[in-house]
């Protein structure tokens, strides 16, 4: 159940036997079905998840009730709220469960842990963080200017896997668009 968690850590970081053994047995298996929920809104994060194997979605509810996703986990991804889980304040996200899921959970006292008394875990965490927020950078930026078919010909691009693991609903909603206006695109580059 472990093994893309220490695929994640050692591809960025070198961690003794003793290392990965305190970093594993601080981590809490957690099975989940698809369309459970991870977080709801108005809860407080208090763990980082780890995507074992699944898939994950957040997203928050506009006071028409529309969705709009925010961000996917897939397989070797994590996954939370770290406004929420940093500040201690309630989410105004949600995360749902896309497919059945293994997930490893860090509460907060043992991610404090490993961070104070592993450097290589510090460094990795460091790492993570600083890769999520180039991702969000990025996003923000295809979001304001880019066109629906440049968007879409991006989330191809980078994350194929997008296309065979969520429903095309969801994908709209990522890229900021309609479904119908999904659909054009998606014709448009079938041709």
């Amino acid at each position: 159940m472990f093994e893309r968690l220490k695929e994640s850590l050692y591809e960025h970081v070198e961690l003794t036997d003793e290392e990965w053994e305190l970093c594993k047995n601080s981590f809490r298996p957690k099975r989940m079905l698809k369309r459970q929920f991870l977080l709801q809104e108005g809860d407080i994060c208090r763990d980082l998840t780890f995507v074992e194997k699944g898939a994950l979605y957040s997203y928050s509810m506009d006071s028409k009730g529309n969705q709009h996703v925010i961000r996917f986990a897939f397989d070797g991804w994590w996954m939370a709220n770290l406004e929420s889980f940093f500040t201690n304040t309630p989410t105004r996200l949600n995360i749902e469960v896309l497919e059945n899921s293994e997930l490893l959970v860090l509460d907060k006292n043992n991610h404090e842990k490993l961070l104070e008394e592993i450097p290589s875990y510090e460094r990795y965490h460091r790492i993570i963080i600083q890769n999520a927020y180039v991702a969000l950078q990025q996003r923000v930026e295809n979001a304001l200017g880019l066109t629906a078919e440049e968007k879409y010909a991006r989330l191809i691009e980078q994350s194929p896997e997008f296309l065979n693991r969520v429903p095309l609903n969801l994908v709209a909603s990522y890229l900021g668009v309609s479904p119908e206006t999904l659909s054009r695109v998606r014709t448009s580059f079938s041709r």
